[in-house]
């Protein structure tokens, strides 16, 4: 078990992204190698905000039929797959280039509104996989899955696998935190838990390049945690304390994994939900395709998320929420161009971040 450390040279100097090994909770190391692991996952989340793991333990084969299911999906011509919309309400099915705006999600308006040119595909837990409660219907959505070979049992499995990892990284989470090791599970025993798979790539001459064009508009992420699959594409930029922007490509074998909001709200800041955005990977004048596969562990809709005590010091940043109240407040943004009432705190933050860097590209 080791830690190593992936850097990303720009003007403004070294920008760190730490790789941890977490094999000693995947394999049931001593509490001596799970302590090493706790430790980096605490200094990651304390300054960066994003981290990559290896030893995760999900089988390439899982990997690699996913990403072709993937592939075959997004080469389906746009009108078949425009076949599979959801209404923005629900969080499932496909949603085509420029329909969405990830920056709403903020609360912050938008220039760009609904100009994020990615498309995407998004699966989800149903309320029919916790029959002995009353999920509602709209946010435990059935699954719309599409007709391609395959598709359901490859993009299952990966999901099976994902929110594996998203498990353990809660129970390494705890003991960073010095909570027990089963405190998240109250939280996370019917996650919210959604797959959105990406694609930033369009057909020729669909779109203008121009220094206005969007992959993904800056944001954090909503829930828990992310474990993110991405292609070792450029596109990807984290947002440091400085302002400054950095290019961020998994390494070989490795998750890229981010704190989302919610976890910010419950350590009062101590972890971060880092900004970050997607811009268009532009080689020679055309968009270079770049895949993404980001899951979405967001905590069980009718859990209420408070400070914790051992992080409120002089007193908490945020009132108490629930899950459903956060996450549906961010879809509303990010899918039907509603500001969000509840982001003071985000709102502050990416209004602060367009002041020392959003106008670097």
């Amino acid at each position: 078990m080791g830690r190593m450390t992936a850097t990303v040279d720009n003007q403004a100097g070294t920008f760190a992204v730490p790789i941890i090994d977490i094999t000693p909770y995947t394999a049931h190391g001593d509490p001596a190698d799970r302590a090493v692991v706790a430790t980096a996952i605490d200094d990651a989340a304390s300054t960066v905000g994003f981290m990559q793991i290896v030893g995760h333990e999900i089988p390439p084969a899982v990997i690699d039929e996913f990403t072709a299911v993937m592939d075959d999906f997004f080469a389906l011509p746009l009108e078949a797959k425009k076949a599979y919309r959801t209404p923005p309400e629900i969080n499932r099915g496909y949603a085509p280039p420029k329909s969405e705006s990830l920056s709403l999600s903020l609360g912050v308006e938008s220039a760009n509104r609904m100009n994020d040119f990615f498309e995407a595909f998004n699966v989800g837990v149903e309320s029919t996989a916790h029959p002995e409660l009353e999920l509602p219907a709209d946010q435990y959505a059935a699954n719309t899955w599409p007709s391609v070979d395959h598709f359901q049992a490859a993009v299952s499995a990966y999901f099976a696998e994902a929110s594996r990892v998203a498990h353990t990284l809660t129970r390494i989470f705890a003991d960073a935190l010095d909570l027990p090791a089963d405190f998240f599970d109250g939280y996370t025993d019917h996650s919210l838990d959604v797959l959105r798979m990406n694609n930033y790539a369009l057909p020729p001459g669909e779109i203008e390049i121009d220094g206005e064009l969007t992959g993904m508009g800056e944001h954090t992420d909503y829930g828990i945690v992310t474990v993110l699959w991405a292609d070792q594409v450029n596109g990807l930029q984290v947002l440091d304390h400085h302002g400054v922007w950095h290019d961020v490509a998994p390494a070989d074998g490795a998750l890229l994994i981010n704190l989302g909001d919610l976890m910010a709200r419950w350590t009062n800041e101590r972890w971060m939900s880092t900004l970050h955005r997607v811009k268009p990977p532009i080689v020679d004048g055309t968009i270079e395709r770049r895949r993404s596969a980001a899951f979405f562990h967001d905590g069980n809709i009718d859990a209420t998320i408070t400070t914790l005590p051992s992080c409120v010091g002089a007193g908490s940043r945020y009132s108490p929420i629930t899950v459903g109240e956060h996450i549906g407040a961010k879809l509303a943004g990010s899918r039907a161009g509603q500001i969000n009432p509840y982001a003071r705190r985000e709102a502050q933050r990416v209004r602060q971040a367009m002041v020392r860097g959003f106008g670097q590209q």
